[in-house]
């Protein structure tokens, strides 16, 4: 695939302004920024992994991480064309997609990441058991600028509660801030999503573990009947320590969205290299099995929001038609 000559793009770098030495030649390398998060999230964890993954396999490719605010951050820098790829949560995606509250967005998906269900999580000597018993607490909803936060306001939504007159909200500044928070009763849980999720998985670990709410059968069939995009997901057991069930919740599939005018032969490249290294990213990251291309299909609204050089390389390879 040549990649050299890319032409007109304030973050990507020409391929052929650095190099790199593979089978005794000197081939051209495109450098690609990346926007994730604030540390100690998914977003960062997966974006490193990413980068590292792609990096080593890859040797016409420089994947950059850069850290953001999170997803409400990383749309703008997109299609400011500050960011050449990033990361972003399902409901950011959907409402930038269908131009709520904003003009809808014209950004292209790369691949699907990983799917999110949303829980809760609280101490395990607490003695919260359900969604309404977390009304009127002080509740860490994540991030600032992340995705996190817009999913449990939907999901709130379907159940008759607002999340800032409901709950004592609290955003934090750094993703990583939750978890202690939690643990010293600053706050009576923390919200997040995914399998994985450093949050869920500090608070597991901690001495005294952790427990996991989630909407019962009912409420997610009433969430699901106000908020049709958000999709029933399930937290297989053994996620997480002591956690013997699986965990039915409801959420979306986070996205790596790229800026509209990448060029087509440079997204067909990071597919490709992408795709082909599959079973690497798993084995290195468990919540990046996800990130198939089958699943890039399954989870776009619509394959006209596939980047046109992404869809060529899903095209070849049978996954779409």
């Amino acid at each position: 695939m040549n990649i050299i000559g890319v032409v007109g793009a304030a973050t990507l770098i020409l391929a052929g302004s650095a190099s790199a030495q593979a089978g005794g030649k000197t081939i051209p390398r495109t450098a690609i920024t990346l926007g994730t998060a604030t540390p100690g999230g998914g977003f960062p964890l997966y974006g490193d992994m990413f980068a590292e993954v792609m990096n080593e396999i890859d040797p016409a490719l420089v994947i950059e991480p850069r850290s953001t605010k999170g997803s409400n951050e990383n749309i703008p820098l997109l299609e400011a064309g500050n960011l050449d790829i990033a990361l972003v949560a399902g409901e950011p995606s959907y409402e930038a997609f269908m131009g709520i509250g904003r003009p809808a967005t014209r950004l292209k998906i790369l691949t699907a990441m990983y799917s999110s269900p949303g829980l809760f999580v609280v101490r395990a000597d607490s003695s919260y058991k359900t969604i309404r018993d977390l009304v009127g607490k002080p509740v860490a909803f994540g991030a600032k600028g992340s995705g996190l936060p817009i999913l449990s306001r939907y999901l709130l939504d379907g159940l008759g509660l607002k999340q800032d007159d409901d709950f004592q909200s609290i955003y934090l500044d750094r993703a990583g801030d939750g978890p202690a928070m939690v643990l010293d009763g600053r706050a009576a849980a923390l919200w997040g999503a995914g399998i994985g999720w450093p949050g869920f998985k500090a608070m597991s670990e901690s001495p005294g573990g952790a427990r996991f709410i989630a909407p019962d059968a009912d409420e997610i069939a009433r969430i699901k009947a106000k908020h049709t995009f958000l999709k029933p997901l399930t937290v297989p057991a053994g996620s997480y320590p002591s956690q013997s069930a699986p965990i039915d919740s409801l959420g979306s599939w986070s996205f790596i969205l790229a800026r509209e005018n990448l060029p087509d032969d440079v997204a067909y490249h990071l597919a490709r290299s992408l795709h082909n290294a599959e079973g690497l990213f798993c084995k290195k990251l468990p919540q990046a099995c996800e990130t198939t291309a089958a699943n890039t299909a399954a989870a776009a609204p619509d394959l006209d929001r596939i980047h046109p050089g992404v869809l060529k390389y899903l095209r070849e390879i049978g996954v779409v038609k």
